[in-house]
Order: C-alpha cells, then structure tokens, then sequence
C-alpha cells in the first residue's frame, strides 16, 4: 500500500513533525532507558561479516572474487536485540542457547566485551552455535551462509531457560520474544512465559516467525514485517477470493490472536500501529538514506520495549521506536543507535 493511499484511509498526517510539547516528552521517556530492565527471550546466532573489494570475475565460473581484508564478529538473532536495549543504555537479560563449539566462546566473548548479562545462557553440546556469515564487498553484500541446526530445542534446556525466567522476571519491566525459527521458540514455553507475565503484568512483545503466528496467542504487542503479516495472516485465516488490504491483516491478526497490538514495519512506507479498540496510527519513516537494513527489526523491538519500560504508551513507544531505526539503516551492517543519536533525532524531527 503507497504511502498516500494509507494517509488518505487513516486520515493521518503525512508528516513526522513533532510539536515541543512532543519533543519534551519523547526526550523524558528516552532519558529514562537506563532503568529500564528487560528479559530477551530467542535465538543465540553469531553474525561473521567478511569484509574486501573485487576487481576481478573468476576464471573459473561467472562470480566476482573478493579479496578479503578483515573479518568481524557480532552477536546476532536475540544477542543483537539485546545489544540494542544496551547501546541504548537499558539492562538486558538475554534467555537462549548455544552450542559448546569455538563460535559459542566468541559468542560468550562478544556478549561480555558488550556488558550483557550472561545467566541466561543455556550450553547444548549437542547443537551447533548458529552462524551466518556475509561477504560484504564496496559496501554491499555479495552473499552468506549459514551453518546451523534448526530442530527444536530440547525439553530439558526449554525447563532451563524458563527456570531462568522465573528467577529474573520480578525484576524486568518488559519480555521480549525473539523468535528467528531456530528451535526455541516452542507452544510450551510460550505458554508458560505468557502465563506468567500475565499473572506479573508484565508487557510481552514478540519479533514473529511467519509459521509461528498461532504461537503467540495472548501477547501485548507482535511487531511482523509487511511480509510476516501477510504470511501470518494467509496461514490463520487464508486469501479467500483476493489479496486482503493492510487494515484487513492487522484486525484480523489482533482477533485471532487476542492481541493488544500489532505493529507492521513497512521499508519505506514507514510502520502502522493497529491497537485493540479500533484505533490505527500510521508512523511515516524517519530514515534519510538507507545503506543496510540488517537487523533494523531488532532495533525496532528493542526501542518499543524500551519505551514502554520508560512509561511510555504504544503510540509514542511506536514513534520513538521508528526514529532509532531510521537511524540504524543510516549505518552498514548490523548496527545500533545510542542515546545521543535518537536524542538528535527527536529534536530534529
């Protein structure tokens, strides 16, 4: 849907201007993340870029030949949530597992150079650590591999993580589930995790997995892609004579799922906020130039849940939350904002 064809059906502005008023308390709110506490629930994935420049097509088949000059590692799937919530000055707890493997010691490694709480790290010496890797030449990314096992994750380490929660969940204001289909993200510990906040009033969001919709039953916020909504939306209720509009999708998934809301990230076209009640706000991009829109949806998650945790409601969580992306795919690669960075985002918005 264009832009102008949702303002026209919302009747919201096609501006991001912000009154002072606005500006005074987006400031307060983002001023409050460092007592912010919150628990990451997901998948462990360690992201390897391969950096170089090409100059040549190999002799041997139609394929540029990159000529490597370094190599980085980051913390990645749920860790690059939780990387977030820290750059951001909030305290992350972040819930998963690794494998007992040289890339789950870099993983651990990274994690601590960060300053990121490490309790919740569940060791399985029977999986391998998740590791994508991305061949990055003249500031764009050639190709990547993965090397990982996707099948659920045992029951024993399941009871492990959800001990783990139990411990910490007195203590947070917000849980995250990251859920990037890597085999923790399971019915039961939903349920369980679900259960619980609700009994604590704990706010729950979730980064959903297209074939895990109906997992998610009961949360207070799930934050899908246009692509993840309508694949969520085609699996619960299906495209019976045509396409469904956005308005559509995200009623339907606030139904059947007995959401409090749903955030849709739309590229370019910005996010729309559909909350329970009948209310939609559409929040138009706040990015300049996008160079790289690597983990943008984990900057996303991190800054509502953030917000939220500061006091603020959806709608202004959903704002903020759209300008610390805007920032991130300003930057190549997987990358963050800080505090400074969304400050000078909010005053020049």
């Amino acid at each position: 849907m264009k832009v102008s064809a949702w303002a026209e059906m919302t009747g919201q502005p096609m501006g991001n201007m912000l009154t002072p008023a606005e500006k005074r308390r987006f400031l307060g709110i983002v001023a409050g993340f460092h007592a912010a506490h919150v628990l990451v629930i997901g998948d462990f994935i360690l992201d390897q870029f391969v950096w170089g420049s090409v100059s040549r097509i190999s002799p041997e088949a139609p394929v540029p030949v990159v000529d490597v000059k370094r190599e980085s590692y980051m913390p990645g799937g749920s860790l690059n949530v939780a990387h977030n919530i820290r750059s951001l000055s909030g305290k992350a707890y972040p819930c998963g597992v690794v494998g007992r493997d040289l890339y789950g010691r870099m993983l651990l490694k990274a994690i601590r150079q960060q300053g990121i709480e490490t309790g919740g790290i569940v060791y399985d010496p029977t999986r391998p650590t998740t590791l994508k890797t991305r061949v990055i030449a003249h500031s764009q990314q050639m190709v990547r591999f993965d090397r990982e096992r996707t099948g659920d994750v045992s029951r024993s380490n399941l009871d492990k993580i959800l001990k783990f929660v139990k411990q910490k969940i007195r203590e947070i204001d917000v849980v995250i589930l990251e859920d990037y289909g890597k085999g923790v993200m399971q019915p039961f510990l939903l349920r369980e995790v679900v259960k619980l906040c609700k009994k604590l009033k704990k706010p729950v969001l979730v980064d959903p997995k297209e074939k895990h919709f109906d997992y998610y039953t009961g949360v207070t916020c799930i934050t899908p892609n246009r692509k993840e909504a309508y694949g969520g939306y085609e699996r619960m209720v299906g495209y019976r004579r045509k396409m469904p509009d956005l308005e559509q999708v995200g009623w339907a998934l606030i139904k059947k799922l007995r959401l409090g809301s749903v955030l849709i990230t739309l590229g370019e076209d910005g996010m729309a906020l559909f909350e329970r009640g009948g209310k939609i706000t559409k929040v138009p991009t706040a990015a300049r130039e996008v160079y790289d829109v690597s983990g943008a949806g984990d900057t996303v998650i991190a800054t509502l849940a953030l917000s939220l945790a500061a006091g603020a409601r959806m709608q202004e969580a959903a704002k903020i939350a759209n300008m610390a992306a805007g920032i991130v795919v300003g930057k190549l690669g997987t990358a963050t904002a800080s505090p400074a960075e969304l400050r000078e985002a909010i005053r020049q918005a």
